[in-house]
């Protein structure tokens, strides 16, 4: 079941190859596949890469040999003398990026630092891409913290917009890599706002941006502290629910667990359900069909049976396995209160049962929910039951609170619409000059 639902292989080819590798290590840490496929596909991944060193060790360990191969030690001393000589080749640009005088006079407009850098050390743009080329490389050997202060630097200067959206691209990776997920998260943020704002040739290509985005993305918003806000705040927004619904749909499981375990996003689960919803034909798993079993069958067997499942599913997920208890604890809360809702009498036995409880650790959960979600309740100890007391609202109370989700939609939508025409106007008019 584990191997059933594994989504690595559908997210392999929305990832660099970097950031493929902690996916294979984690699948070989659970045994999920053979490790020699494992080690061969870290081997393919890498074999064309400049991480010479690592790629003789997975080919030593895939022929059960300690000879390395000719042609990776020709391509290893190949390596260092490229990497010596772009090293010189940027310590010189950067002797001169580094003085005071010059830092003091950089501005806001590239033209003109390029101007003042040309006039007064003859560097020229052909010269700043030396830092790109760095960068690449670097990040090509696997020194990622190298890589991200070498495309910052170029970032600042170039006036290449479509190397800058690649160095962007590198920059993230490099922080993911290196685990400094503050930088990462706001590498992603400056992503987002230059796909959403740029103005591609084809829609296609603003669709494969969004995808990528959202896979990396994943990797931050699974470790950052504030990870989980982020997901729901980006992933809920129109244009990205129409790219996962589109080419991705496997996402909704990171957004669904996301959601569950987010108690101040707790009011979003309706947006979530009804997507899931509309995308059931298309992709299933255990965390979908409990949501699906729950919130739109409303059958509390089949919640209970998804859950249990669920546990395999988040344990053997590399961006998940750290959520499962934490997961379980908010869906028995979820059932817990959609139960109560839809009952007025409730037998303490039976939604033991429900929850995957013993009728001792069922009491206690109840008599806890009821504390802590101040529902208004009344537990019969002598009758083993739970009484509710369901606070009838009314149509003018419901029409009121519709109301208000519609006039937040309103405004989220003609804020939406203002920056495209802002962007457009802009666009237009850097067209004419």
């Amino acid at each position: 079941m584990a191997a059933q639902h594994d989504l690595t292989q559908r997210m392999i080819p929305f990832l660099d190859r970097h950031l493929v590798f902690p996916l294979l290590e984690f699948l070989e840490l659970k045994e999920m596949y053979a490790t020699d496929d494992l080690v061969k596909a870290k081997y393919d991944l890498f074999c064309q890469s400049n991480m010479v060193d690592f790629v003789a060790e997975l080919y030593k360990r895939l022929h059960n040999t300690e000879k390395t191969p000719e042609d990776l030690l020709e391509k290893k001393d190949k390596v260092l003398v490229q990497l010596e000589d772009l090293r010189d080749q940027v310590q010189e640009l950067m002797t001169v990026l580094e003085k005071p005088e010059v830092i003091a006079a950089l501005r806001d407009d590239k033209i003109q630092n390029l101007e003042y850098l040309k006039e007064n050390y003859q560097i020229t743009q052909e010269k700043i891409e030396i830092l790109y080329d760095f960068g690449q490389f670097q990040y090509n050997c696997g020194d990622y913290g190298g890589a991200a202060d070498m495309l910052y630097h170029y970032r600042v200067l170039s006036t290449d917009n479509d190397r800058v959206l690649y160095a962007s691209w590198g920059r993230m990776a490099s922080e993911i890599l290196t685990g400094n997920w503050d930088a990462a998260l706001e590498e992603m943020q400056k992503l987002k706002e230059t796909i959403d704002q740029k103005h591609f040739t084809s829609a296609l290509q603003q669709l494969q941006q969004r995808s990528w985005l959202i896979h990396w993305s994943l990797f931050i918003f699974f470790n950052h502290p504030k990870g989980r806000d982020a997901i729901v705040d980006m992933f809920l927004l129109p244009q990205y629910i129409n790219t996962i619904q589109t080419s991705c749909p496997w996402i909704l499981r990171y957004l669904a667990t996301a959601v569950i375990t987010n108690k101040r996003r707790k009011n979003q689960m309706k947006e979530v359900v009804k997507v899931i919803e509309q995308e059931s034909y298309e992709y299933r798993d255990p965390i979908t069909e409990f949501i699906e079993a729950l919130f739109i069958r409303f059958d509390f067997d089949d919640a209970q049976k998804k859950l249990k499942e669920c546990k395999d599913v988040l344990s053997n997920d590399f961006f998940l396995s750290s959520r499962q208890d934490e997961f379980t604890e908010c869906a028995r809360q979820y059932i817990s209160e959609t139960y109560c809702r839809i009952h007025q009498k409730i037998n303490i036995k039976d939604m033991s049962q429900t929850l995957n409880l013993n009728q001792e650790e069922g009491e206690k959960w109840i008599v806890n929910l009821i504390r802590d979600t101040r529902v208004d309740a009344k537990i019969d100890f002598e009758k083993n039951t739970v009484i509710m007391n369901t606070p009838v609202t009314s149509v003018y109370q419901q029409v009121i609170e519709r109301t208000k989700g519609l006039s937040f939609r309103s405004q989220v939508l003609a804020s939406t619409i203002k920056r495209r025409e802002a962007q457009q106007a802009a666009n237009e008019a850097a067209a004419a000059l």
